[in-house]
């Protein structure tokens, strides 16, 4: 594969330096191309790292739950409750991603607050301890 994109990977960095400095270019495409080249490092970091995957898939797979809760529920009337669906669904993705219940997890907190004990922790070492 690093062989078979290292043209395509020239060709887009031409691209770039030309368009950020053009002169037929727009002062919108000028930054914009100067910033990709900024970023041009973290583009291809993709082909150093095996486990990365080049495209934005599981992100994305991660961010249709809140879209749909978003959808359905016509959001939040207040800061408070903005927090609460943010800290929410922040909750409930993280101990997805790491296979843990969530159910779980937020019974413990809650009993757990309510008894003045610590909360469980987010964090994967601090939730299984060895």
């Amino acid at each position: 594969m690093l062989a078979r994109i290292q043209p395509e990977r020239e060709q887009i960095q031409r691209m770039l330096l030309l368009g950020s400095t053009a002169r037929f270019a727009s002062a919108k495409t000028r930054r914009a191309c100067r910033e990709l080249l900024g970023w041009e490092a973290a583009m291809w970091l993709f082909l150093d790292e095996p486990d990365l995957a080049p495209t934005n898939n599981l992100s994305e797979r991660r961010l249709r739950r809140p879209v749909l809760w978003r959808s359905g529920s016509f959001g939040s009337d207040s800061p408070a409750g903005s927090r609460f669906v943010e800290r929410i669904l922040t909750t409930v993705a993280t101990l997805s991603a790491q296979q843990r219940n969530a159910l779980d997890f937020l019974m413990t907190a809650h009993v757990n607050h309510v008894a003045g004990l610590s909360v469980p922790s987010l964090l994967p070492s601090q939730a299984h301890p060895a």
